[in-house]
């Protein structure tokens, strides 16, 4: 595959893991915060943004996992932090769990950790199969993105309020043939289940936050996470949805900042 990656800024190496359906734009106004602390990496997952992808791969977690690794070892860039949001949490702990980086912290943005339970657990990944599946499904979607108040509907179900020109990348991302196919095939390949019964062993601290208005992943889960993980610390942000670094993302790179700081780094601004 072809990556489209993003590097800014100097000092620790960070890694940004962006979430399904998103690509590098999402972290178009945190990463130049952090950047003025830290050498930022950024890339659009497999399939997604600008990153291109063989159709008949599956986008499952492992997959993901392996091939961002490859990249990383390509790039001979060795994060000491890694943040991921939603998907991209769940990312960055299956590449430490596999021992293929080892950062200071992980950290979990509003991260996606939890299989989806009873009748969501196969109703929600068969749609996604049969939608990816059929040729015409991903063609149908992105020409239905192609609407702006059905993109800004489809946002604001997550609890979050973006401005318009961020709701103008995710309508030109999401109108995308190849992207939204990226996007079906992580959600049809997702299985969660084997990587939740592998958290108690990871050792590295693993910071939580939890957007309290985040109607995609409830606070629930990062909770569940919490008491799994033997070194976590949960942080909760009120006033912000699922994207909550989007909506503000002072805020969300002050979290950051300050737990990096518990390591004895930077500091806040």
């Amino acid at each position: 595959m072809t990556w489209h990656v993003q590097l800014l800024g100097s000092g620790p190496l960070l890694l940004l893991l962006h979430g399904t359906a998103a690509a590098t734009h999402s972290w178009r106004d945190l990463a130049p915060l952090l950047a003025r602390h830290f050498t930022v990496l950024g890339l659009d997952l497999p399939g997604h943004g600008f990153t291109t992808l063989d159709r008949h791969h599956a986008l499952s977690l492992p997959f993901m996992a392996t091939a961002v690794t490859r990249l990383l070892k390509v790039l001979e860039f060795t994060p000491v932090v890694v943040v991921g949001h939603s998907a991209g949490a769940a990312i960055g702990l299956r590449m430490a769990l596999d021992g293929a980086i080892a950062p200071e912290r992980m950290i979990s943005l509003n991260g996606a950790l939890r299989p989806f339970t009873g009748v969501e657990s196969w109703l929600y990944p068969a749609i996604a199969k049969l939608l990816f599946v059929n040729p015409l499904a991903a063609s149908l979607l992105a020409w239905r993105a192609g609407d702006s108040n059905a993109v800004r509907r489809l946002i604001e179900g997550t609890g979050s309020v973006i401005d318009d020109q961020e709701l103008d990348f995710y309508v030109r991302l999401l109108r995308t043939l190849r992207h939204v196919e990226a996007a079906l095939s992580m959600m049809a390949n997702w299985d969660l289940r084997p990587f939740r019964r592998e958290l108690p062993r990871l050792r590295m601290p693993v910071t939580l936050i939890a957007a309290l208005g985040d109607l995609a992943v409830p606070l629930q889960v990062a909770q569940d996470a919490a008491s799994l993980l033997p070194v976590a610390r949960l942080v909760e942000v009120a006033g912000l949805g699922h994207l909550a670094h989007e909506e503000d993302a002072g805020a969300i790179s002050d979290v950051i900042l300050q737990q990096f700081a518990t390591l004895g780094g930077c500091k806040p601004d």
